[in-house]
């Protein structure tokens, strides 16, 4: 008797790329510059895999999330290269930035906030930079998660975004990746106005 060989989510075909970025090692766990790391991670226990295989120069795994087949990254390549992990995936599987959705820190929005657009420039994210340059695009969806900016005008913002949050941050910090999390799983199946209009800008507030 034969049996069929049970067919894996990539013989099938990825059909959307879901990219956290960060840093890889423990020495930048739980830092600001990883909060896309962060929600790979979070996004993947809620759906029950993991993001172990080292592929495309990336920590990977495969989720279905509604109809959507998902490659679920975090780049090992820094921060800074994080195209070459992207682009890689993107050519494999022949997908267009559009089913690309990149997840990354922001300096420029409060943590606890998330701000979450179809395509548009890198606004200073080196990573998102690099995507751009070496995909040639900016159509790529992406959320931004808040990690607030520099405490200090003098502080060096290298320090800043390899800092961990403050204890003081941490509700509205899971709070935002909750949010974020939501969106992903939103934007994976074709609902990127509804992310936008549920999480955008929505602020934690503290219960009394």
């Amino acid at each position: 008797m034969f049996f069929k060989k049970k067919k894996s989510f990539s013989d099938n075909g990825i059909s959307f790329i879901i990219c956290g970025l960060g840093n890889p090692g423990t020495k930048y766990e739980n830092t600001r510059h990883n909060c896309g790391f962060m929600v790979i991670d979070d996004l993947a226990k809620a759906h029950g895999v993991t993001v172990k295989k080292l592929k495309f120069k990336s920590l990977t795994g495969e989720v279905k999330i509604g109809e959507a087949r998902c490659l679920l990254m975090k780049p090992t390549t820094y921060m800074n290269l994080s195209g070459q992990a992207v682009t890689e995936a993107m050519r494999f599987y022949k997908l267009s930035p559009e089913k690309v959705l990149i997840l990354c820190d922001d300096i420029n929005i409060e943590t606890g906030v998330i701000r979450i657009r179809e395509s548009g420039s890198d606004g200073g994210q080196k990573g998102l930079k690099n995507i751009i340059y070496l995909s040639g695009s900016d159509e790529f969806p992406r959320v931004r998660i808040g990690v607030g900016g520099k405490p200090h005008p003098d502080y060096s913002l290298a320090d800043w975004v390899t800092s961990p949050f403050l204890k003081s941050e941490k509700d509205a910090l899971e709070f935002a990746l909750a949010n974020a999390v939501k969106s992903a799983e939103m934007i994976s199946g074709g609902d990127i106005i509804g992310a936008m209009n549920s999480f955008n800008g929505k602020k934690y507030e503290k219960s009394k």
